[in-house]
């Protein structure tokens, strides 16, 4: 069958115009698919849907606003990043105007349903990137977040949404909301594929504020705090959030409950402090001009428009407490390597926000509002559902926050949490970001072994197993715990069984700088070739260590 011709029997079977803005013809996407199958790439064959915010060439940009459409001559980069690496555009689609709310309906293209019950809300404001993926319409989809419209229509519609570090991924092309602290967001089905889409975008984005500390792992037994107390749940969506702490748990996770008092008061400065000036600084000047016919939101109109009251001083005012909120909430933080929360507390009927717009988009954010003003990186993921009745189930999430540049070691807690770390799949950041160096192992450090820690621990990543070029031998050396050495012996080795990491090179640094004689690192062949840095030994331990078979390792 031919996959873009059943994409769009679905659209038209769904029923849901408010999904897209701009849907692009058939035969257009029809043909940029067949391309990009021939030209090959590592999103090839993948359809792409864009918030409409965010640029395509030759397609008009509403940020939801008709009076405020015009049609840019060139992609924005996170758009021109996943094209080259193959992605198909299929359109554009819905959004809370100006990406202001996380509701889904503020829009003059029509509230965007939510993909399973249609009487409420899909989560905003990246509504119809999310709900696009969830219905089938799009295997990746662009969003945008500045207080959670990357994370919570994730969590309401079932699916993936990965926030990177403030930076990473460039928004040249993106109108701004608060430009301080937008970020270009990717929804999917799977954390995998949202992983690929991840790194193309990274990859393409030029000099990266990964440094060479950053961390590409989670420890062996990593600790991710929780709320202490769950403000604006009820009872279902507590107990729903109770079997994710217990899910996480049973893969491994240490939980430690935290005081969240600085993250919420963090959180309701962005819109009830001066900080939400930015985003009169965005369309403030478009908003004072408009007329009917523009097709404003009045609920964005009345946030944005008054935010030009605010000057200089009071938001540097603003600022100053936000980062005293920060260290504050870094202090709690303490020495867990994440926060998992609920991404929404709620999921609210259309008729519950056209009651209480403003109330319920405000409780929508509890969770999410304070993470780009921390800087937090976060991985959204599904966790279940909620039954709200006998006969209503809500899609549940959780969403996994970490530290400016720990987006590799989030994908990795995701992958733990969600049971799939089977396999040795790179994270976004390595592949398109964080320097990174392949160290191979053998003995005690190996996956299970006494050491194991000591790479971990260092924000390593186990990255499958190897096999050696057939020169080696092993010899027992006499260390406490015990170790092998690996010697070169061209003349009577053979291959030997290790394992691959995959750390950073201050991680690699320190790691050497550690380590006990008589090991030490060096350049070791592999089976297939490739020369990495791994373990050796010195020579006079080997000439006094017994020859050792590898079946004892």
């Amino acid at each position: 069958m031919n996959r873009i011709a059943d994409i769009y029997r679905r659209i038209e079977a769904a029923d849901r115009p408010e999904v897209f803005i701009t849907l692009r013809p058939h035969d257009d996407v029809e043909a940029d698919y067949r391309n990009s199958i021939a030209a090959g790439g590592p999103l090839a064959g993948v359809v792409l849907a864009v918030k409409d915010n965010v640029d395509v060439a030759g397609l008009p940009t509403t940020a939801a606003c008709p009076g405020f459409a015009s049609v840019p001559s060139a992609d924005a980069a996170s758009v021109a990043a996943l094209r080259a690496a193959g992605a198909v555009v299929i359109g554009k689609t819905n959004l809370d105007q100006f990406a202001t709310g996380l509701v889904g309906t503020r829009s003059p293209y029509g509230a965007v349903r939510d993909s399973r019950r249609p009487d409420h809300i899909s989560g905003g404001s990246s509504s119809g990137s999310a709900v696009a993926v969830a219905l089938g319409f799009a295997d990746i989809a662009i969003g945008t977040d500045t207080a959670g419209s990357g994370r919570v229509p994730a969590g309401l519609q079932g699916i993936v949404g990965i926030k990177p570090t403030l930076g990473v991924v460039s928004t040249d092309g993106v109108l701004p909301a608060c430009a301080s602290y937008d970020a270009v967001t990717i929804f999917a089905e799977s954390l995998e594929m949202a992983d690929r889409a991840m790194a193309a975008m990274a990859q393409a984005a030029g000099p990266r504020p990964f440094g060479p500390a950053s961390r590409l792992g989670a420890p062996e037994q990593p600790t991710v705090a929780i709320p202490a107390e769950l403000p604006e749940l009820d009872d279902s969506w507590r107990a729903a959030f109770g079997a994710a702490v217990a899910q996480a748990e049973a893969a491994g996770l240490r939980i430690k409950p935290i005081d969240m008092s600085a993250f919420l008061a963090a959180a309701k400065l962005l819109y009830e402090d001066a900080l939400v000036a930015e985003r009169h600084d965005a369309v403030g000047e478009f908003i004072a001009g408009a007329d009917p016919a523009d097709g404003l939101d009045p609920t964005v109109a009345g946030i944005i428009g008054p935010a030009g009251r605010f000057g200089a001083t009071e938001l540097l005012r603003a600022r100053r407490r936000l980062e005293v909120l920060r260290a504050e909430a870094m202090a709690e933080l303490g020495d867990a390597d994440a926060l998992m929360v609920p991404t929404a507390p709620c999921h609210p009927t259309l008729a519950d926000v056209a009651t209480d717009p403003v109330g319920v988009n405000s409780r929508m954010g509890t969770y999410t509002n304070f993470c780009n003003l921390f800087d937090l990186s976060a991985v959204a993921v599904p966790a279940g559902e909620v039954v709200e009745t006998d006969d209503t189930r809500a899609q549940f999430g959780v969403t996994l926050l970490g530290r400016g540049h720990d987006d590799a070691m989030l994908v990795d807690l995701a992958r733990r949490f969600t049971g799939r770390n089977a396999g040795p799949a790179p994270a976004w950041p390595e592949a398109g970001a964080a320097p990174s160096v392949e160290l191979a192992v053998f003995g005690a450090h190996m996956q299970g072994g006494p050491l194991t820690h000591e790479l971990s621990e260092r924000g390593a990543r186990w990255a499958g197993e190897i096999a050696t070029a057939a020169t080696y031998r092993l010899v027992a050396l006499d260390t406490v715990p015990p170790k092998p050495g690996l010697v070169r012996d061209p003349a009577s080795g053979r291959s030997i069984a290790g394992e691959l990491w995959v750390l950073s090179p201050n991680a690699l640094g320190e790691f050497l700088a550690a380590l006990p004689s008589p090991m030490m690192l060096g350049s070791v062949e592999l089976a297939d070739g490739r020369w990495v840095v791994g373990f050796g030994c010195a020579a006079d331990a080997a000439d006094r260590g017994e020859a050792l078979d590898r079946a004892r390792w």
